[in-house]
């Protein structure tokens, strides 16, 4: 069994803040060239994090820490309302 991922406080933020931002995306009907550049550039925050140094860390962290920032129980992302 392979040890579970331990990410970094501000790289499951910034995943979750990823998902609110793309779920706003599938949900806009017109307008969508701010959502879409945000969207971009938290992307490529998402993936220069220091936390992926490893050449293969990506590969096979990513969807463990898309997972952990949907259950993920911390301070909500920016623009996301507490529960």
């Amino acid at each position: 069994m392979r040890p579970p991922f331990r990410f970094p406080e501000d790289l499951i933020t910034l995943q979750r803040a990823w998902q609110q931002q793309y779920a706003e995306l599938a949900q806009a009907g017109v307008g969508t060239t701010v959502l879409r550049r945000r969207l971009i550039t938290r992307s490529g925050t998402l993936c220069t994090h220091p936390y992926w140094a490893a050449p293969t860390a990506w590969r096979s962290g990513s969807v463990e820490l898309r997972r952990t920032a949907r259950t993920h129980t911390s301070a909500p992302a920016e623009g996301e309302a507490a529960a």
